[in-house]
């Protein structure tokens, strides 16, 4: 597997757009994935992110998107994301990346009111639809299993499901986020159920009882277990490192730094590790 990291990690920092991204390269990472907005950023941001990936021979896999209204009780409001969502793709397209990382929403109204079957419904419908317009892109699309409680997709066997129900199984896939896991307390075995239906990983620490993003090794999660079940069910793509803000803003290159070195130990002692590993010169 691939080591990336998601640009993400930069935000609140002295560190901008360009860069964060030839820090990450630098630092040692394969690839990135971009948290930006399409619908927010210049065209001249867009540009500069193509461009700089580009000149850093940091190939761009994901394209991250949060949308949490796609399965809202409003009609308009489940059109809007959709649009929002669709507009990522034109982005993930020209970046040239392979994959847009979906975020769903979750249950209002403590599942009350709305049926909670009903919102289901709504999320199949257009995750499907998206995922049509994916694949005339040459795309795919990866569900994130999200830890709280409401989510829509929170479970192995929620994903299987939303997976089983869009029905694309060559364009919509599963996003594994390790943290995420961890904190419904997933075993690593469970994974087995969505074999040959994960099209990326995530990969963060947490304390195990919230959402963390912690560099691995300051939480409490056993990783090698996971890997070598994520391993297991044919994965070998790119594994993503993300981060929360650092607590440190002004040493975030070494918060960075501590999470490429602990994952990418991690990985080779995983004996899954496919792209070049080298001790950053910014390491501490």
């Amino acid at each position: 597997m691939n080591l990336g990291l998601i640009n993400s990690a930069w935000l609140g920092s002295p560190v901008g757009t360009a860069e964060g991204i030839r820090k990450t390269k630098e630092i040692g990472f394969d690839t990135i994935d971009i948290s930006a907005d399409p619908m927010e950023i210049s065209v001249q941001e867009r540009r500069l992110i193509r461009d700089t990936c580009r000149e850093m021979e940091l190939p761009v896999i994901s394209v991250c998107c949060c949308a949490l209204g796609i399965a809202d009780f409003s009609a308009p409001v489940r059109q809007f994301h959709f649009d929002r969502a669709k507009a990522h793709l034109d982005f993930v397209y020209d970046l040239e990346a392979h994959n847009l990382l979906l975020v769903l929403g979750e249950y209002i109204w403590q599942q009350e009111v709305i049926k909670p079957k009903d919102q289901w419904a709504w999320a199949v419908d257009r995750v499907r639809e998206l995922g049509e317009y994916a694949k005339t892109l040459g795309l795919q699309i990866v569900i994130e299993l999200e830890p709280f409680r409401l989510s829509i997709v929170n479970s192995v066997a929620s994903m299987d499901r939303l997976l089983k129900d869009v029905g694309l199984p060559e364009i919509v896939k599963a996003n594994l986020d390790v943290s995420h896991l961890a904190l419904v307390h997933t075993p690593p075995e469970a994974l087995s159920q969505l074999k040959g239906r994960a099209g990326h990983v995530h990969f963060s620490d947490c304390d195990g009882k919230v959402h963390g993003d912690l560099p691995p090794g300051r939480g409490v999660v056993d990783f090698l277990p996971y890997l070598e079940a994520i391993r297991g069910i044919g994965f070998d793509g790119t594994l993503s490192i993300e981060l929360e803000y650092s607590p440190e803003p002004e040493k975030i290159v070494d918060w960075v730094t501590e999470a490429y070195q602990e994952t990418d130990r991690l990985m080779q002692k995983a004996g899954i590790r496919r792209g070049e590993s080298r001790a950053p010169a910014t390491a501490s």
